[in-house]
Order: structure tokens, then sequence, then C-alpha cells
């Protein structure tokens, strides 16, 4: 059964899968005329909590490939204690795209959220943090529930690892170096 096509409103919030996930970013980049000159990616999360490593995970790969605008990797995260300051390193006139991991529904673990809306990181947890991005790539990693800081550490890394490469195959696919 073939999937039929996304459509792009004003205002979206989209749930998709990883292949639909390279699809609707491709429109979006080329609707935007987005390059990897253009984008600044801000990665989320650390490398303390495996299901909060999906950002680090992303950011640590696109820098290697060479995207020259990556904020949060493994060796420097983006998280809760210093992002503030990591937004300053954004540099002007480039469009944001936020990066990280979130918990939800049972039926929605292993799926994306991509939407034209700023990311609110740490919401999952309780966290009031600064709203970050022109749009959102949000990894459901683990069921939402109580405990939450107990569910994100507990988290499979190996899930986590697969959806980071979901992740930088979208990105890589439809913003090509």
């Amino acid at each position: 059964m073939e999937k039929e096509p996304m459509e792009l409103q004003e205002q979206f919030w989209k749930k998709v899968d990883g292949e639909q996930l390279g699809q609707l970013l491709q429109m979006i980049a080329l609707s935007k005329g987005l390059e990897p000159s253009r984008v600044a990616f801000v990665c989320i999360g650390t490398d303390r909590s495996t299901g909060d490593s999906l950002g680090p995970l992303v950011g640590s790969r696109l820098a290697e490939l060479g995207y020259p605008y990556v904020i949060g990797t493994l060796a420097a995260p983006c998280d809760a204690t210093n992002l503030a300051m990591r937004l300053q390193e954004i540099p002007p006139n480039v469009v944001v795209i936020a990066i990280d991991a979130c918990l939800g529904r049972k039926l929605s673990v292993g799926l994306y959220q991509l939407s034209n809306q700023p990311l609110a990181p740490g919401k999952s947890v309780g966290k009031v943090l600064p709203p970050i991005g022109d749009y959102t790539i949000a990894a459901i990693v683990n069921v939402d529930g109580p405990r939450q800081y107990n569910v994100l550490q507990t988290t499979s890394l190996f899930r986590v690892m697969q959806m980071a490469e979901d992740v930088i195959r979208a990105i890589v696919y439809a913003i090509p170096l």
C-alpha cells in the first residue's frame, strides 16, 4: 500500500516514521531553499542518560559529516545546564532545526514529531527552558508516565542509536552536503 504524500500547512506538528521524516524534511528544505550553510542544528541532550543521548549522537555525526553549524555533540553537549549559553552560538540569518528525544504514548514509541514550531526542551521532565528552533525534530524514544527521569535512564540505547541514525539519514537526504 502506497503512502499518501504529506501536505504542509501553515503551522504543523506531524508524527511520522523514519522514511516519512526524510520526505517531509526534504519538502521543507526545497520549499525554503535550505542548504547546509543556511541551517544550524541544535542537538539537545546528554550522554549521561541513554534516553536523552539522541541529540548529541545526531550532532556528533552531523559534525563528522561536515555540516557547518552543529550545536550539541557527545564531546560538547547542549543540555539544561548550558542551554542559554549554547544558544548564543547560533549564527545570524540561519534556519534553526532543534533535535531532541522525547517521551510519548506507547503506540508512538519509535516515531518522530516534525514541526515548524519551536522545541520546548525538558518539557517531558518538567523543566522550563527557552524554546528553540524554527523547526523541531523530536524522537519518541520511550513511554511517558510517572518518573520520567527513570524512564530516560532506562531507555534502550539500541533504540536511541537506531532512531539517531534515522534522523541523520533524513537530514542527509533532505539537506545534502
